[in-house]
């Protein structure tokens, strides 16, 4: 079994709280909360609890929270398909 990845060290606990509390989408603040209780010690299966999700969606959320900030954790539209066929 692999190592956890770490969270970004620019945030903690009580600013993901603060931004949850601030964010207009309501998943994006589910997810910002999820990751404030890893911060606060809590265990990836207790933020995967939090977030009424599995670990590997936890884990999915730390990764685009650590690239993207804040902003990584509201869904976006899924990339487009090359709607034409190179011949």
């Amino acid at each position: 079994m692999g190592s956890a990845i770490s969270l970004r060290t620019d945030f903690d606990g009580a600013r993901l709280r603060l931004l949850a509390r601030q964010a207009k989408d309501a998943n994006q603040a589910r997810r910002l909360l999820a990751l404030a209780s890893i911060y606060d010690g809590g265990s990836r299966s207790d933020a995967a609890r939090l977030g009424s999700v599995t670990l590997q969606i936890v884990r999915d959320w730390v990764v685009r929270f650590n690239a993207r900030g804040p902003d990584g954790l509201i869904n976006g539209k899924a990339p487009a398909l090359a709607s034409h066929v190179d011949n």
